[in-house]
């Protein structure tokens, strides 16, 4: 490997002692439920609502699960697909999964029929634990078509009282015949079965990613994987002892998988669940719980700053914010520093790493670039090698763009079942990203856009975030989203999607602008429509794909 520029890992000279020091993930998230089991049996690790549930009995619980499970036929190495949103049912599922020897397959619970159909069908899934209500409602007849043999069902309603109507919008449905209840298997007591404890190189999850590009492959993660990331958490964001989490991610979703639910699991910490993301229950949370550490979406952001019962009190608690899922535009986080005193953290990942290859450490702040206003997403963690290579795959210089590609411990060996995408993402074990960036001399990383959203428009390349940025400076822009659309004279042309901010009214000319002031004459949009808001996953991302194919003025 051909590495030399980037080999000095000058990234590393910026790092505190406790960044620096060496990991080796040695065990699984189960061992670290072990070890706060005993180090902290009675500390409350997940907090639901008015509902309390200690370490303690969260291993009891799991281990119910797992005997359960491996009682109804479930063996070594078999896939386990949860789909559910973050509530304590989610947590008992995954234990108990692992404790019994399985890989986990987390599903988006947003995915309508033909989408769960196909994880289950590629990941050959053995067990499906999900909400009663999409049992009854579609998983029972897609769940009939694959190779699902065992079904829990469970009611998010239980584990708590308060039943916070913004949120727990459900009853509870009748007990299904052909699903077993998870919470009464759970408070069954069953024994876990023996010998089956996770191994570092042990398959832990198949995380299918988002579908922003195409059909969802699985990402192979393995317990290694996850651990060395839920341990650079630990002992990277300088939280107190006990720390507590507020999970704002799902969890199904790899940063909500390791930087919260596994990196407070490995610090003995809280983990605060509201079931979804409401911006009022997640300020009251804030408020009940006092939290240490969030991560999210630069768009949750974005909901929080707009709510009008928002103050600096509800931020006060915290020691550290971080952003994933896309870059943070710099006007956000300055404005939310002005707003609301903490200074978001921007961090970068993918599902092939595990979450985080890249984050701001505390102490430091992302410097902006200033030639493009790009604001850094972090530095890499001193065994993580990120480089920027051209198409043929040699390094460019410090400074130059190029695709992100990355080696290190949180790298998946692969993707399931899928040989040939294997080698096409990952040759010689390095990751190529799809992401176009670039790294200044001092090892900062920057993130321009994603490779295959590169606009092309009469000849110049066009890349949507730097238009984004530009809009989010706007005082109306709530959200901001750029596409290239087909135009007969340019090839493509730039076109920009943007939602408001409450109470602010602007209209498309006066945004397109608002960018001609500030960008080049091939760069600022000729198009712009204003919606309500705009597409995004569950995990917050700007679905720029189906922006992209919404119907166009004369089609």
């Amino acid at each position: 490997m051909n590495d030399s520029r980037y080999a000095a890992r000058p990234w590393v000279d910026l790092l505190n002692e406790a960044q620096r020091d060496p990991i080796d993930p040695a065990d699984s998230l189960v061992h670290a439920l072990r070890r706060s089991v005993a180090e902290a049996p009675d500390r409350a690790f997940l907090a639901y609502f008015d509902g309390r549930l200690s370490y303690r009995e969260v291993d009891e619980l799991s281990d119910s699960v797992a005997g359960h499970l491996a009682s109804r036929g479930l063996e070594h190495g078999d896939r386990v697909a949860v789909l559910l949103q973050n509530s304590p049912h989610f947590v008992l599922a995954v234990l108990g999964a692992w404790k019994a020897g399985a890989t986990v397959v987390p599903v988006n619970p947003m995915y309508k029929s033909a989408e769960v159909g196909h994880v289950l069908e590629d990941a050959d899934v053995a067990a499906l634990i999900c909400s009663d209500r999409a049992w009854e409602s579609y998983l029972r007849d897609t769940a009939a078509d694959s190779p699902v043999r065992i079904v829990l069902t469970g009611c998010e309603l239980d584990f708590q009282t308060r039943g916070d109507a913004r949120v727990l919008t459900f009853e509870r449905s009748e007990r299904a015949e052909d699903a077993d209840d998870l919470t009464t298997v759970a408070r069954a007591g069953h024994k876990p079965p023996e010998d089956r404890d996770p191994e570092p190189a042990g398959i832990a999850l198949i995380s299918y990613t988002s579908g922003t590009s195409g059909k969802p492959k699985g990402a192979t993660n393995t317990h290694g994987n996850i651990m060395y990331n839920a341990e650079r958490q630990r002992t990277g964001l300088a939280l107190p002892d006990g720390p507590v989490y507020y999970a704002m991610a799902p969890l199904f979703h790899i940063t909500g998988m390791v930087c919260q639910f596994g990196a407070c699991l490995n610090s003995a910490g809280t983990l605060v669940l509201t079931y979804r993301f409401e911006p009022g229950v997640v300020l009251d949370a804030f408020a009940e719980h006092r939290p240490h550490y969030t991560v999210g979406p630069s768009t949750a952001f974005m909901a929080l700053a707009a709510q009008p019962a928002a103050t600096p009190d509800h931020f006060s608690s915290f020691v550290n914010i971080s952003s994933g899922g896309a870059p943070v535009p710099p006007a956000l986080v300055e404005k939310f520093r002005a707003g609301f005193g903490p200074y978001i953290r921007n961090g970068y990942g993918l599902t092939e790493c595990t979450a985080p290859c890249a984050s701001v450490p505390p102490g430091l702040e992302a410097p902006v670039d200033p030639v493009s206003g790009t604001l850094a997403v972090g530095l890499p963690g001193p065994e993580t090698v990120v480089r920027i290579v051209d198409e043929q795959g040699a390094e460019v210089p410090f400074g130059e763009q190029g695709e992100i590609v990355v080696r290190g411990p949180q790298v998946v060996p692969g993707y399931w079942r899928r040989p040939e995408a294997t080698a096409e993402a990952f040759p010689d074990g390095e990751l190529r990203t799809g992401d176009i960036g670039f790294m200044d001399p001092q090892g900062w990383l920057y993130v321009v856009d994603r490779k295959k959203d590169m606009i092309n428009a009469s000849g110049f390349k066009v890349w949507p975030r730097e238009v984004e940025d530009v809009l989010y400076t706007h005082p109306a822009v709530r959200e901001a989203a750029v596409v290239g659309v087909p135009d007969g004279y340019r090839g493509e042309t730039v076109k920009a999607y943007i939602s408001l901010r409450p109470g602010v009214e602007t209209d498309p000319d006066a945004l397109a602008a608002y960018c001609k002031e500030r960008l080049a004459a091939y760069k600022y949009p000729r198009q712009v429509e204003i919606l309500p808001d705009l597409p995004k996953t569950a995990s917050g991302k700007i679905l720029r794909r189906e922006l992209r194919s919404r119907p166009r003025d004369g089609q």
